[in-house]
């Protein structure tokens, strides 16, 4: 499971949004970065939170922040969540679980007395210079904006 600590330069990615579009960490160079992983699209969790970043996403441009929202859905699930819930940023489709598996986000999970490996909903601010600035694992799906809005 995850390594990663804040202080720590945040590994170098390259994902594939629901458009298609490569992101990579130097893209965000020069800017804040939000990068939330969550379980899966369209599920009541994952939509609250999706929910709650795009409902402040003016705040976050506003302070130099990007959001970019990574799962292990196909890019089509990615399109159609983007698309019902009117979603203002990129969401990666990491079916090979790459960009997941830098980040140290998948490993055993419980969920109704049944264990499994997922996605543990983690997000992670990333400063302009690329240094992990905060880490959160105790994600408020319905108040994550004000975890990150301080």
């Amino acid at each position: 499971m995850m390594t990663l600590k804040i202080g720590d330069k945040a590994p170098e990615f390259k994902g594939t949004d629901e458009k298609g579009n490569i992101h990579t960490l130097k893209d965000y160079k020069g800017k804040k970065l939000v990068v939330f992983f969550y379980p899966k699209a369209s599920t009541p969790g994952c939509t609250a939170e999706a929910c709650d970043l795009r409902d402040n996403f003016e705040r976050f441009k506003a302070q130099n922040y990007e959001l970019l929202g990574v799962s292990a859905d196909s890019a089509l699930r990615q399109q159609k969540f983007k698309e019902k819930y009117e979603l203002p940023f990129p969401l990666i489709a990491d079916e090979a679980k790459e960009v997941i598996t830098v980040f140290g986000v998948w490993g055993p999970k419980k969920f109704m007395g049944k264990e499994f490996d997922g996605i543990h909903r983690t997000t992670f601010v990333i400063d302009e210079k690329g240094y992990i600035e905060d880490i959160i694992t105790k994600v408020k799906t319905k108040e994550h904006s004000s975890q990150l809005l301080k």
